[in-house]
């Protein structure tokens, strides 16, 4: 999947606010239309519930620790990847973000 430069160049900073927790939200609501930032938000929707899921077990060192450091090496992958234009698919959870129907 690819997107257009002119998707990139209006909807690639929204796209990269769907790896900053709930501000996911913002581009699965408000750019329906992109291609890139519908991509992005549904991606970080499962980071999102990951995180929230998760936060129970941050406490708990290693693996809290280790699943803390996934999360937000994820996030961080998923921005700079948005912010390129890039339809990269995280680990795991892209997969299941394909599924997603909104």
């Amino acid at each position: 999947m690819e997107a257009d430069k002119k998707d990139i160049e209006e909807n690639g900073h929204i796209a990269a606010l769907s790896y900053i927790w709930a501000a996911c939200l913002i581009p699965l609501l408000f750019r329906r239309k992109s291609k890139l930032a519908q991509f992005h938000a549904k991606q970080g929707l499962l980071l999102f519930a990951v995180e929230l899921l998760g936060a129970w077990l941050f406490p708990i060192p290693i693996i809290g620790w280790a699943l803390g450091f996934l999360v937000m090496l994820l996030s961080l992958l998923g921005v700079v990847n948005a912010l390129s234009g890039n339809f990269w698919e995280m680990p795991f959870l892209g997969r299941y973000a394909k599924r997603m129907k909104f």
